[in-house]
């Protein structure tokens, strides 16, 4: 079987690793891969290259593409694959609108009632303002394009507030991305991260994720793309999750099929368990990093067979997924600067005895291979994933994982699942 992964990140990476495990006999071909991506033949196409691997596809037949980033998604690399009759795993571009455009995913959840933050959109500064001088702050605002997770603000006052809309609408700070900007009520509680498999009508929900976003210790500084990640979840109970299915993800579904672009993938809830129930922050169109980092690892069984299902426009059918009764933490190394302009090409001594560690698995994000070592290459580097009995065992591999690893200016948080351990501790006889 030739599989071919579209993406290089630490959510690719942890992919490969877990197809690997579910075909062993299967040869992986990677576009650009990282450093840590061994064993594989590297198609040197960017993951956006949509025409150049259509075409090298047509050239060269596999038999399932795995799409990771939502970026190759947004463009249609789905909707080219699938006139090729190639079965590909990710939703066409209608559906990624889930991701690629919160004006319209806003949209989507208030028509059909999904519960979500109340909130507005604008595409111009000035009516921005004047609605932010009414309403006052807290708020988060929010670039509607894809920002590589780097799109929302939470603004505790109204003069940050104003900054953020004049920063992403007037100086363009993001880019495209910053066409609309979408305003949103701050909403309390905290955040939970939900994959579903999805085949058009039926959403298996896998293990639930917290994902730490904040670049700071106890959830301070600014938003990265993610600088760590737990699972399992104890206050996502077997309730809350009928909750989130039945509320969100079907409705979101139905919603998906009426648009006429049926959601066949993997949709990504971001909630926020409010007093009210859980409400959406933000939908995706593609697995979570780093939250893949710790579901993966926790899984029984074959994440290729329902993967490969939805890819031929099959049915999910009976299928369930099973897991270990572990826990896991991932703790990322990021470059020094980031979320902010950081430098690349740092030298990683990443001791060999870690990646020996049954219990430690080390997924490369922002890494390139240069003579017989490794190099730093883009903001996040690499997620340390402890695995364990409980959450603190697997907490205290992961940071001493992370420890050991060094390249000048790396810079990571030493506490993550902290709400998790503090509610352990607190029911502890």
């Amino acid at each position: 079987m030739r599989i071919l992964i579209v993406g290089n990140g630490g959510r690719e990476h942890a992919l490969l690793w877990k197809l690997r495990q579910d075909a062993p006999e299967a040869s992986f071909i990677v576009t650009r891969p990282n450093g840590g991506m061994t064993g594989v033949t590297s198609l040197d196409l960017s993951p956006e290259d949509v025409e150049g691997i259509a075409g090298w596809v047509s050239a060269n037949p596999v038999d399932l593409v795995v799409v990771g980033p939502e970026a190759p998604l947004a463009l249609g690399l789905v909707d080219r694959l699938q006139d090729q009759g190639v079965p590909a795993f990710g939703p066409t571009a209608g559906a990624a609108r889930i991701e690629a455009s919160k004006a319209f995913a806003k949209a989507l959840m208030v028509r059909h009632r999904v519960p979500t933050a109340r909130h507005a959109t604008f595409s111009a500064a000035e009516p921005a303002r004047e609605f932010l001088r009414e309403h006052g702050a807290p708020v988060v605002v929010k670039a509607s394009g894809l920002a590589a997770g780097k799109g929302a603000m939470v603004c505790m006052t109204l003069v940050e507030a104003l900054d953020a809309v004049d920063s992403i609408l007037e100086d363009r700070a993001l880019g495209d991305a910053g066409s609309e900007v979408v305003i949103e009520e701050f909403m309390e509680g905290e955040e939970l991260s939900v994959f579903a498999l999805c085949d058009g009508s039926e959403a298996v929900t896998l293990l639930p994720a917290q994902d730490h976003k904040r670049a700071g210790e106890r959830d301070t500084g600014p938003n990265t793309g993610g600088m760590g990640a737990y699972a399992p979840v104890s206050i996502a109970s077997p309730g809350l999750m009928r909750e989130v299915r039945d509320r969100i993800l079907l409705p979101t579904l139905a919603a998906l099929r009426e648009e006429g672009t049926p959601f066949r993938g993997l949709l990504y809830a971001g909630l926020m368990l409010t007093d009210k129930g859980p409400r959406v922050v933000e939908f995706n169109c593609r697995f979570g990093d780093p939250e893949t980092q710790v579901v993966l690892p926790l899984m029984k069984g074959s994440l290729l067979d329902p993967i490969l299902a939805i890819a031929r426009g099959e049915s999910l059918g009976g299928w369930r997924p099973g897991w270990t009764g572990q826990a896991a933490v991932t703790t990322v190394l990021a470059s020094g600067g980031y979320p902010g302009p950081y430098p690349r090409g740092i030298p990683i001594d990443l001791p060999p005895e870690l990646e020996q560690d049954p219990e430690l698995l080390v997924f490369h994000a922002g890494t390139k291979r240069e003579g017989d070592g490794l190099a730093t290459s883009g903001g996040r580097v690499l997620a340390v994933t402890g695995v364990g009995p409980t959450l603190g065992d697997a907490a205290l591999r992961s940071r001493q994982g992370a420890e050991a690893i060094r390249f000048q200016g790396r810079h990571f948080r030493g506490d993550i699942a902290w709400r998790e351990l503090a509610r352990d501790e607190a029911f502890r006889p």
